[in-house]
């Protein structure tokens, strides 16, 4: 039985066992998360970090001078649903232009599906946005989870994961992805920088974008061995 075991898990390969790893972290966090929204009164670590972004006494008063002021309103727009399209209908463009239709259908479902997902998880749950700090930017969907958030993680990680299958070198595409990811961390900062998110929300986008772009990937490496998507 050991025997067996040991094998099993010989054939998995690292990069599919941290994937799962992520899956599953990100789909226990959300949970725990939710438990969070869905509190009357805001959790003490929401309290502290949204007001650790304003100055002392002064709710209304960003940290920084109005130049961070604007480049974080710059960052922020990195997630907003505009970008997101451009970025995702410019590389399914490529992709149908190079005749990989396969990539291009399947950068079209994951980007697309998070989208549909992201705004099934705001009706799940319904919660204001903060009201602790003033907003710096206009929101009127609801607060839970971050949708720039978690579309920043599925967008860039999905096209992250599909540009490091065609690089060459360990080096190269790790720095691909930890682009990816430090892209998906600063918009997530961003929108607690701006007030417009309790940090609770925040880490639910990011548990719920990463789990669903690890999928993602799961699903393409599958397909791909089974010569269903494009090399």
């Amino acid at each position: 039985m050991q025997e067996r075991f040991r094998e099993l898990v010989n054939r998995i390969e690292f990069p599919v066992l941290l994937a799962g790893l992520i899956v599953a972290l990100g789909l226990w966090g959300f949970v725990e998360l939710s438990e969070v929204a869905r509190d009357a009164t805001p959790h003490a670590f929401d309290t502290q970090i949204l007001l650790a972004f304003r100055e002392a006494g002064q709710p209304d008063n960003p940290i920084g001078s109005p130049k961070i002021e604007g480049a974080v309103r710059d960052i922020t727009a990195l997630g907003g649903t505009i970008v997101l399209t451009l970025i995702t209908a410019a590389t399914v463009i490529y992709f149908f232009l190079t005749r990989r239709l396969s990539t291009a259908f399947f950068v079209l479902v994951a980007v697309g599906g998070g989208q549909v997902l992201s705004s099934l998880l705001k009706l799940g749950i319904d919660r204001p946005r903060p009201e602790l700090v003033s907003h710096l930017a206009t929101e009127t969907s609801l607060s839970f989870p971050s949708g720039h958030a978690m579309l920043s993680a599925v967008t860039y990680l999905t096209l992250g994961t599909l540009a490091a299958r065609f690089l060459q070198g360990r080096t190269t595409r790790i720095y691909v992805l930890s682009l990816a990811v430090l892209v998906t961390l600063m918009v997530g900062v961003s929108r607690i920088y701006l007030g417009v998110h309790w940090p609770s929300d925040v880490l639910a986008g990011w548990c719920a974008g990463f789990a669903w772009a690890m999928l993602c990937w799961l699903a393409a490496r599958f397909l791909q061995r089974g010569n269903a998507i494009d090399e």
